[in-house]
């Protein structure tokens, strides 16, 4: 187990080229979606190189109050999902917490509101109390849900009284997180009878088609789950999870994002283990990088990212509305280039786990740089930068982690750490060993 970080983390620059591999963690989003579908089959399923985080752990423990029986191995990277007979069972109260994990929250408010029965309370910390639920409430209560605000409406606390789902046609407004309408779709299944979904408000594609897909894994002959009939309207095929047996977590590429940009701050090559084109549209970030300059070559060990020493990035204009979490990525290492950075589509991000817009705009401003921010996003235009600053996180695991590897440029020329980061801890919530990760990729560029 590693020692646990200071509450404000100085980061070392890199001094040496950057050269090597990197294993990234399991994505969280596959690996929250599979453990809510493997408790809708009927007999076990296995998840290999799943992720092991707060937001997993979280999401364990809660179907594991359920009633179903969920084992970890975290050295190995499995997670075993069975008993699920025992599920909804209980006839007391259950209490269920889910801190401030959004797959949690949505994908366990959508699974209560489908058991047949059972009275459950679902709450998460402050910060959680303020994050969009409304949606999903409002269509589970047009599907039959019994849902109850304790406090605000729309958001938690809530109190489900459990009778099923009656089916039929509903509509959702998913504008504000994509994760109302996936959890709505896997539940579906549920339903007395078939679900049609209209969307109200657009939504982000990426992540409700990751949805899809891994619906089908889990269904009989990997027949379709989810029809897409027209931008707004989705049907619901599927009629019962079928265990896959075992089913393989992909890396995180969200999380991949990160290290995908490190070489333009630190120079060199580093090859993203297992990396390749698949179910999560965060993958689209690595067109991002290409355009600011960034070399990107799949290859059959992954995906290899490389910037000559020497070479100049430059300042781009995305709109990161259906890969908005790796805004940020991009965002904090935008000083480090020639031109202006526009960063647009992410409005919705101000309801995540902080105000990611206003935040990054603060952030940034304490670095020296010059910032213009709108309601979508925000532009950034490089100055110098300033050193000794402190990086207020936020509590929030992206912020830790973008300016971490904005901490790894070597500033002075001299190796001097210019760069700190408060709670770099918050992100355990999604990557635990990142810190770690990157102070090793240090060393070895030292010993190399």
């Amino acid at each position: 187990m590693s020692p646990p970080l200071p509450a404000v983390l100085l980061i070392h620059p890199f001094t040496r080229l950057l050269r090597g591999d990197v294993t990234l963690p399991g994505s969280k989003s596959l690996t929250n979606r599979a453990l809510l579908l493997a408790a809708l089959c009927k007999d076990k399923v296995t998840l290999t190189a799943a992720l092991f985080s707060e937001d997993t752990h979280l999401m364990v423990e809660a179907l594991n109050a359920l009633g179903f029986t969920v084992s970890a191995n975290a050295e190995a990277g499995v997670i075993e999902v069975s008993g699920q007979d025992n599920g909804f069972k209980s006839e007391r109260p259950v209490d269920l917490f889910v801190g401030l994990a959004g797959t949690a929250a949505r994908f366990l408010t959508a699974l209560c509101a489908a058991a047949p029965g059972g009275f459950y309370r679902i709450d998460g910390i402050p910060q959680m109390r303020k994050r969009p639920m409304k949606g999903l409430i409002e269509a589970l209560r047009s599907l039959g849900a019994d849902i109850r605000c304790t406090e605000a409406e729309g958001f938690f606390p809530i109190e489900i009284r459990a009778k099923g789902l009656r089916g039929g046609e509903v509509a959702i407004d998913a504008s504000e997180s994509s994760q109302m309408l996936s959890a709505l779709l896997m539940v579906a299944p549920r339903a007395a009878k078939p679900i049609t979904i209209s969307t109200i408000g657009g939504v982000r594609w990426p992540f409700v088609q990751m949805t899809a897909l891994i619906m089908r894994a889990f269904s009989a002959g990997n027949a379709p789950g989810v029809d897409r009939l027209d931008d707004n309207r989705f049907r619901v095929t599927q009629t019962a999870c079928v265990s896959p047996g075992a089913y393989a977590i992909e890396p995180d590429a969200t999380a991949a994002s990160y290290y995908a940009i490190l070489p333009i701050v630190a120079n060199g090559v580093l090859t993203l283990c297992n990396l390749h084109p698949g179910l999560q549209g965060d993958t689209r970030f690595i067109e991002t990088i290409q355009r600011v300059g960034l070399t990107a070559k799949p290859t059959q060990r992954g995906l290899e990212v490389s910037f000559s020493a020497g070479s100049s990035g430059h300042g781009v204009a995305e709109n990161f509305n259906e890969f908005s979490d790796t805004f940020l990525t991009l965002a904090a290492i935008s000083p480090l280039l020639s031109g202006p950075t526009t960063i647009t589509g992410v409005a919705h991000s101000r309801k995540q786990e902080t105000d990611r817009v206003a935040g990054m705009v603060r952030e940034l401003r304490k670095l020296g740089q010059e910032v213009e921010e709108f309601e979508d996003g925000l532009t950034i235009t490089p100055r110098p930068l300033k050193s000794g600053v402190e990086i207020e996180t936020y509590g929030d695991h992206r912020f830790a982690m973008s300016f971490g590897i904005l901490g790894c440029y070597d500033l002075h020329g001299d190796g001097r750490p210019w760069l700190s980061i408060k709670n770099p801890a918050c992100c355990a919530k999604t990557f635990p060993n990142f810190f770690e990760l990157l102070e090793a990729k240090r060393q070895e560029s030292l010993s190399s």
